[in-house]
């Protein structure tokens, strides 16, 4: 396809990438941890969920506005911390941060981004939050922190499902290494997309300015030797709390998947809990997101934001997250894809295809206003038992927590 608006879904975007991308890059982006059980499952669980049509009302405008993490959103959308972006096209992180901004939803920057955090600040004026993986260096941390707080970022994230790498063995099989380097084996996949290597020998240096120089080069390997040394892998509730009292704002939980989480999570005074498995790029043999969400809504309940990530393809998808309770969602690949595949066009192509999915699909089930959108409009696959606990007849100020009707 000769131009992003000749997409029509994100299934198109994704397969221009693939086309564009050197195998080693795609592979990066598209591929999950083990036999990518989850992965697949994060996207095929939302075929378990009905959405029931209904009609006769006024759709003639969909409100779609709600403020997340303190600061109000055109719709509820994040986009999700992806690290490297400048491998995937040359303008990474800040092209997608602007388009982030253009369509009134929020960026997340990765503490491996290769854009800084004062390069996002300088360029995007929308929502911002700073992914951290906390790093075994304390000082590390609180100087990213104090970075993050001298730019006006709105939000903090805290990433805790990364404190051993996952095993991705696509990128083991592909000889991705970071960033590139011709081998012998890899030579070829290269040479065979001429366009991305003009592109990338014609950018800015490959670097990783949020944690400094000494993971900027190398491979694969390299990388994950350093995140071996540096990376935190004893994440307590009372690392979380000293980094909440740091930061002093809007702070989530990333990587959080089962009820008694969310409820610490609840306990320990966070604005929101991020329902992910990484994107099925950590534990193989997870659930999806999709499938644990409403039992972690219905734990927390009205006391912290409920943000799922994971699997979202289309914005039916969108909407039904939010009718399971979710206050927003957060999605990565969709962006990639239109990244790797146009630039900045194809991130704002990916962002009017969900955009415009989801107001449609709020018309078609009679919702004028996403805040509309709860779980009687739901039915649950009867090869879905268990997925949602029963709320009986419990008071709720919300219809979220409503169980879900059984599919015939």
């Amino acid at each position: 396809m000769r131009s992003a608006q000749n997409c029509v879904n994100i299934a198109d975007l994704e397969r221009v990438a693939r086309a564009r991308l050197p195998a080693p890059l795609f592979d990066y982006i598209a591929g999950g941890a083990d036999d990518e059980r989850t992965l697949s499952r994060n996207v095929t669980a939302f075929d378990h969920f009905d959405l029931l049509p209904s009609y006769l009302r006024d759709v003639r405008k969909i409100e779609m506005k709600r403020k997340v993490l303190g600061r109000e959103l055109e719709w509820p959308l994040l986009l999700a911390p992806t690290g490297m972006s400048r491998l995937f096209h040359k303008s990474g992180e800040i092209s997608v941060a602007r388009e982030a901004e253009r369509a009134g939803v929020g960026y997340s920057l990765s503490t491996m981004g290769t854009a800084s955090i004062e390069e996002v600040a300088a360029n995007c004026s929308g929502f911002k939050m700073f992914q951290l993986y906390p790093l075994s260096d304390p000082a590390l941390n609180r100087v990213m922190i104090e970075r993050c707080k001298a730019a006006k970022y709105d939000a903090l994230c805290i990433t805790v499902d990364c404190i051993v790498a996952g095993n991705r063995e696509r990128d083991l099989r592909s000889g991705m290494t970071v960033p590139p380097r011709l081998t012998l084996s890899t030579v070829g996949k290269f040479i065979a997309r001429p366009r991305w290597c003009l592109d990338y020998l014609t950018g800015s240096r490959f670097s990783l300015p949020n944690i400094g120089d000494g993971a900027s080069s190398g491979d694969v390997s390299t990388l994950a030797a350093y995140f071996a040394e540096k990376m935190e892998s004893n994440i307590t509730w009372s690392l979380i709390e000293s980094i909440a009292a740091q930061w002093g704002g809007p702070i989530a939980i990333k990587g959080l998947q089962t009820p008694e989480d969310a409820r610490l999570a609840a306990n320990s005074g966070v604005t929101a809990v991020i329902v992910s498995n990484h994107g099925g790029r950590q534990l193989d043999g997870a659930p999806a997101t999709i499938s644990s969400l409403p039992r972690i809504v219905d734990a927390v309940g009205d006391r912290i934001e409920v943000i799922h990530d994971g699997g979202i393809r289309r914005g039916r998808h969108i909407a039904t997250a939010l009718a399971l309770g979710a206050s927003a969602c957060m999605v990565g690949r969709p962006y990639l894809y239109g990244l790797s595949a146009f630039g900045a066009a194809g991130v704002r192509r990916s962002l009017e295809i969900l955009r415009d999915e989801l107001a449609r699909t709020c018309a078609l089930t009679g919702c004028a206003s996403i805040d509309q959108l709860n779980r009687e409009i739901v039915a649950v696959s009867q090869g879905m038992p268990g997925v949602i606990e029963d709320a009986g007849n419990r008071d709720t100020a919300r219809s979220r927590r409503i169980s879900l009707h059984a599919s015939t």
